[in-house]
């Protein structure tokens, strides 16, 4: 009986020290406290009840010291709650102290939790990163295309890198500066002999304003020339004028032959009332005879003048055509 005390008794010690160790990180306060990192027992006890994982806080507490900077064990932890990367927020206020670069440790915690890799900009803060822009087509005045490839060289701006506009920002913004110098010159041959004229009116813009990073240089790597846009606009134009010309003449036969048509109409309607008044002659000649109006002789000289008539139109019609013969 006291032989099976003594085991439960072992077992249950064994099984409260085998809890106690996997609960209590003991290895890692061992490790900060041989770095000279003061982190007591009880800090480690509230992290596990706070759900916070201390091999994220220790390491990176005992990197800091060793670097020289402070951080308080309470500042990573908000860190890590809030879903922070504590590791890549150390390293990069190790980098940027070391590159004697002002970086709190606020500043760097907001950029990581805005999204942004903090480590990656204290790195594009020492070592400027080179922004090669699309081809860009405009046209100066004299009608020619020019086309330009620009390499844009820039430095992070940890002070804005919080809220600032990005790469595609700046991009857009060196395009629509090459657009416009190339539109504002004469000839396309002051651009081609002078490609920093570009470059430098660019840069007088301030483009980089309101973005995460600050424009050291603009340099253009290409530039060719396109289509003469002018000449194939006057073209458009000449093409358009032609046409717009040629259905208002087609609008005009339309016209001409509608009048045609409706005078062709008028003459048979007349012709038409001729002949109905023509038909009505015999009638009223009858009517005539029937009330004495009209004598035997008087309408044998009619005939004899329209027979008259008839003849002289006969002659007239042949002497015409043996003329035009």
């Amino acid at each position: 009986m006291e032989s099976a005390l003594i085991v439960g008794i072992i077992a249950g010690g064994v099984i409260f020290i085998s809890l106690f160790f996997h609960f209590i990180p003991v290895g890692l306060w061992v490790t900060a406290m041989a770095a000279k990192v003061r982190v007591s027992i009880l800090s480690l006890i509230g992290m596990r009840l706070r759900k916070v994982n201390p091999r994220m806080i220790i390491p990176a507490k005992i990197m800091a010291a060793k670097a020289g900077i402070t951080i308080s064990t309470n500042d990573l932890e908000a860190h890590f709650l809030a879903g922070g990367r504590v590791q890549n927020v150390v390293n990069a206020l190790i980098a940027a102290d070391k590159a004697n670069i002002d970086l709190p440790f606020e500043r760097a915690a907001a950029i990581d939790l805005a999204g942004r890799d903090v480590l990656d900009a204290v790195k594009m803060s020492v070592n400027p990163r080179v922004i090669e822009t699309p081809m860009v087509a405009a046209v100066a005045k004299d009608g020619i295309q020019v086309k330009a490839i620009s390499k844009v060289t820039v430095r992070a701006n940890l002070a804005r890198l919080v809220g600032g506009a990005g790469e595609e920002t700046i991009i857009a913004r060196v395009g629509e500066g090459i657009v416009t110098t190339i539109g504002s010159s004469v000839s396309h041959k002051s651009v081609l002999e002078n490609p920093d004229k570009i470059s430098k009116t660019v840069l007088e813009k301030g483009l980089d304003s309101g973005t995460a990073f600050e424009i050291l240089s603009i340099d253009i790597a290409d530039v060719d020339v396109g289509k003469n846009i002018g000449a194939a606009l006057q073209m458009d134009q000449a093409e358009a004028d032609k046409n717009i010309a040629q259905a208002k003449a087609e609008e005009r036969r339309a016209m001409a032959v509608a009048k045609e048509q409706e005078m062709v109409a008028r003459v048979s309607e007349m012709r038409a009332k001729v002949v109905e008044a023509e038909a009505l002659i015999p009638i009223a000649m009858a009517e005539a005879f029937k009330k004495g109006n009209l004598g035997v002789m008087d309408y044998y000289s009619m005939k004899n003048v329209m027979a008259d008539t008839q003849m002289r139109d006969s002659i007239s019609k042949s002497g015409a055509k043996k003329k035009k013969d």
